[in-house]
């Protein structure tokens, strides 16, 4: 039995929920600055290297409503402590890896043990807080999420840098004991016994798997060909049966299947079956225009993460404990506006808090794009990242709690899933968009940088691939090489022009984001307090 907490002493359960969502979070960003070391050492390709970041998204992004509906039923503290114990036995089968085929596994099942923690979280602050103590603990949510983000690259830099690339997973299982044990003793369970629950089993595979294939197609679509194959494509020891690339038929799949579980949805409700998602919920205008804005932005939010620790290692030459510590600075600055959210947007209103949020990350994007160059010291992004990490902060901390302003009290925790899937799908999006955007920008710029050289067209090729499947890290080998020392200041150069570019594509998400914003309306009373 949990202890029995009144007043003041509700607060106990907000650190153990807070320290169960950094483990999730941190593990969304942790990776990218161990990334080259992992890439060296497990031989990743530059897709595998994407799906490293991705998937972990991705799947937890597909099971995210799912476990949110079955939790409403059958206990959220319950679906919290069993996604604990996932996900650190996920961590340890990632730190044993040695191929990468045993890594994404272990990265799509600590996928799984995320998408538990996240929604099972933020219904037990709903459940448990009401009032101002609810925007408060709203905010210490958010604010978690944003800071957490940030400190996943320092943290592992730090670790690679001093121990080993393996220390970034090895680290979650003792305290996801914590999480653990913290949770059965001090958070209250919390359920509804008349949810419908999880039923719609046709509803989460229709969704799950348009879903993947949306992603998969996003991410190999440079590898593979957008419609005609350039390299061949195996699955389970087979080969790609039918003419063309796989990504076309992967992308078409994915919009009719998408379709098929919106019709399917509809079709059920009608027959007053149990649907996985209330579509009624879209006629909210928050809901709906604040779900539209946390996937723009999130594209935009995350995806720009994925790039940074690669220039700042491959171009800069930094260590991942100094990209890491570079990278403090956007942690910094989400913690301090994260935290200050809340009762400023007593004053302005939580949509306003919101776009300047978004204001403050486009100018920190741009900012940081203006800023990229071989020959910059690496401490000049500490004020662009900074400001970047404002915006974060104060947009992570509302924008959520602004999109189920309208939402009735009785469907906050499916709305909760439907708003944090918006999200982990934009984060995936993000890195996958951005993961082809820097593949794309890289082979241009190499390619017509050596030939500008005089190097010949067929060696500038070689060259710009290598360069483009290894994300940058064949940069540093190539420089030292013999043969191609000389073209290093090329080299350097044409991978900042790359990054200036994926740091313009980020600011377009987020300002598209903020366009989206302008739609939410005012703050209004919450429904059932």
């Amino acid at each position: 039995m949990p202890i029995s907490l009144e007043g003041r002493r509700r607060w106990l359960i907000m650190p153990v929920l807070a320290l169960g969502i950094s483990l999730i979070i941190v593990d969304s960003t942790i990776v990218n600055v161990a990334l080259p070391q992992i890439i060296d050492g497990l031989h990743l390709d530059l897709s595998q290297a994407e799906w490293t970041n991705s998937l972990y998204s991705l799947v937890f992004a597909a099971l995210l409503i799912a476990v949110g509906s079955t939790a409403d039923r059958y206990g959220r503290r319950k679906l919290f402590v069993i996604g604990a114990i996932v996900f650190a036995l996920a961590s340890v089968m990632a730190a044993l890896a040695t191929t990468p085929a045993t890594l994404l596994g272990a990265r799509a099942l600590q996928g799984v043990g995320g998408a538990m923690i996240l929604p099972t979280s933020l219904s037990l602050v709903n459940a448990n807080f009401r009032g101002r103590d609810r925007a408060t603990a709203f905010g210490i949510w958010g604010a978690t999420i944003a800071g957490m983000a940030a400190v996943g690259p320092v943290l592992g830099g730090w670790l690679t840098t001093n121990f080993s690339w393996r220390l970034i997973f090895w680290i979650n299982p003792p305290l996801a004991l914590i999480v653990i044990i913290g949770a059965l003793l001090i958070v209250p369970e919390s359920k509804e016994p008349d949810a419908p629950g999880l039923r719609d089993w046709v509803g989460v595979l229709l969704i799950s798997s348009g879903l993947a294939l949306l992603v998969f197609g996003l991410i190999e679509g440079e590898r593979y060909g957008w419609w005609s194959a350039t390299e061949p494509f195996g699955f389970f020891g087979g080969e790609w049966p039918l003419p063309g690339s796989p990504v076309p038929y992967a992308l078409g799949a994915s919009v009719v299947l998408l379709a098929g579980f919106v019709g399917w949805t509809l079709w059920r409700d009608r027959r007053a079956k149990p649907t996985l998602i209330n579509l009624r919920l879209f006629k909210l205008p928050t809901f709906r225009w604040g779900g539209v804005t946390i996937l723009i932005v999130s594209l935009g939010e995350f995806g720009v993460i994925f790039v940074i620790p690669l220039f700042l290692q491959n171009v800069l030459g930094m260590s991942a404990l100094g990209a890491g510590l570079v990278i403090l600075a956007l942690a910094v600055g989400a913690l301090i506006s994260g935290g200050a959210a809340a009762p400023v947007s007593r004053k302005l209103g939580g949509h306003r808090i919101v776009q300047l949020g978004m204001v403050l990350e486009i100018i920190g994007i741009v900012f940081f794009a203006l800023v990229v160059s071989p020959d910059v010291s690496p401490w000049a992004f500490v004020a662009p990242l900074g400001i970047y990490g404002l915006g974060v902060g104060f947009a992570t901390a509302q924008l959520t709690n602004v999109a189920l302003g309208e939402v009735p009290i009785t469907e906050s925790g499916q709305a909760s899933a439907v708003q944090s899937t918006l999200r982990q799908v934009g984060s995936a999006l993000g890195t996958a968009v951005l993961g082809v955007a820097l593949a794309v920008a890289t082979t241009a710029h190499v390619t017509s940088s050596l030939t500008g050289e005089g190097v010949p067209s067929a060696q500038a090729d070689q060259i710009a691939q290598a360069v483009k499947s290894s994300a940058g890290t064949a940069i540093p080998q190539l420089s030292q090489a013999p043969a191609t020392a000389h073209l290093a200041p090329a080299l350097d150069q044409s991978f900042a022009d790359a990054v200036t570019t994926v740091g313009y594509v980020a600011a377009i998400f987020v300002f598209l984001g903020l366009l989206a914003s302008f739609r939410i309306p005012g703050n209004r009373e919450r429904r059932g307090h």
